[in-house]
């Protein structure tokens, strides 16, 4: 039974319950979904709302009783506790959320949002969220698989400027295309650019899975600071959006990078090297995963990639590199002390040469394209290699999941 907030000896005013980790399986502690966690604590406001109603509605009518008035005084209001909670939300969920925050804006528990994440949610959801959230906390918000668009991020970015501390924003998936320029498209990037100018604190800006080819420097351009953690990823980016990147006053604060998914085998290669050049001082996290690379474009970044004398994390999962020219990028890397984890491919040279194969009555064709033998080897090679460096903070590894990225709260 919950005691009232009232009572005797009661002095929390604020009870912090944020950064619950969320792994890759999108599970938090004791086998509670994020999602679930974010309903069983609206649903927890609630009720302790509609406790704190009832307990004062019993005690003003024992104030009757006494005095035997017509009218009570009213019952002294409980000093409120603010729950400080990072909030994830989807369809599911967004019923109790919505009710916790509107009907415990001024009760008993009041939820103070830090980090915001809706999925798959409707725009007028997500607008009505926004708006019940209290404006003081709110540092990240992550909009994520919602075919937003351009139309649709014009409606919601104007709801973001009433956060003066938001200093990350991520929407990913929101199907932003303005490859083929029309009329529209550049109002609407005009719109997105100048929405995103009205964001003084932001320092972390997430555009994966947008194609946004040859229209980076009008999106950034009126940006109040430089950006601190840029994710680019399967943006269909142009040598034109990369050489914007690296004059930009942007390039020399960037701690946080994401290029993946972009053919640096062609017409990139040496934009990047030159946007690498501008990052090497600032830059700790550099993801360049199925990019198209092979041992030669490696080669060719590896001068650059040793300047970045900070750097923590290289993710090159994904890409055509052979194990030969993995154990050269090893050795050469060594020298850059802060690098801690580097995601690596599997190498081209441990995959068999047979083609697929047909399964023996069925229609399906089975692939078994690594030669586990080979795998095995040349994992042993690089773990031997890592030992007689004696870089045992150093991890390797070709498993792109469940390492923990680096967040850029934590650079």
């Amino acid at each position: 039974r919950l005691a009232p907030l009232n009572s005797p000896g009661c002095r929390l005013r604020v009870l912090d319950v944020t950064g619950v980790p969320d792994d890759p399986a999108g599970r938090a502690p004791d086998g509670m979904s994020v999602w679930s966690g974010t309903v069983a604590l609206a649903k927890a406001c609630v009720e302790v709302s509609k406790h704190q109603r009832e307990f004062q509605r019993r005690g003003s009518k024992r104030h009757k009783g006494r005095s035997g008035a017509a009218t009570a005084a009213a019952a002294p209001q409980p000093p409120g506790v603010d729950v400080h909670a990072d909030l994830f939300v989807n369809g599911t969920s967004y019923g109790i959320l919505r009710e916790a925050l509107q009907t415990g804006a001024a009760g008993p528990l009041r939820l103070k949002c830090r980090e915001f994440q809706a999925e798959k949610l409707s725009l007028a959801g997500i607008v009505s969220l926004l708006e019940s959230l209290d404006p003081s906390c709110v540092r990240r918000v992550d909009l994520r698989f919602r075919n937003l668009g351009l139309t649709g991020l014009s409606v919601i970015l104007p709801h973001l400027s009433r956060f003066p501390e938001l200093r990350s924003l991520k929407l990913q998936y929101s199907n932003v295309d303005v490859r083929r320029p029309t009329p529209e498209s550049a109002i609407g990037i005009r719109c997105l650019a100048g929405q995103l100018g009205m964001l003084p604190s932001l320092r972390e800006l997430n555009l994966g899975s947008s194609r946004l080819s040859g229209n980076l420097r009008q999106i950034l351009c009126d940006l109040q600071a430089p950006l601190e953690s840029l994710e680019l990823a399967f943006c269909s980016l142009v040598p034109a959006d990369l050489a914007f990147l690296s004059q930009s006053f942007h390039a020399p604060a960037l701690k946080r990078l994401d290029l993946s998914g972009h053919d640096f085998s062609q017409g990139l290669l040496e934009p990047l090297r030159l946007l690498l050049e501008e990052t090497s001082a600032s830059l700790l996290h550099l993801d360049l995963m199925e990019c198209r690379m092979a041992d030669s474009h490696l080669d060719a970044l590896l001068p650059t990639l040793r300047r970045c004398s900070r750097l923590r994390f290289l993710g090159l999962y994904g890409n055509s590199l052979s194990t030969a020219a993995l154990k050269d990028l090893l050795q050469k890397t060594l020298e850059l002390v802060d690098l801690h984890l580097v995601v690596y491919p599997f190498p081209v040279d441990c995959y068999k040469p047979e083609p697929p194969r047909r399964v023996p009555g069925s229609r399906r064709i089975y692939e078994e394209p690594m030669d586990g033998e080979r795998l095995a080897a040349a994992t042993a090679e690089i773990s031997q290699l890592l030992a007689n460096s004696g870089r045992t903070d150093l991890v390797w590894t070709y498993n792109p999941y469940g390492h923990g990225a680096l967040d850029y709260f934590s650079l």
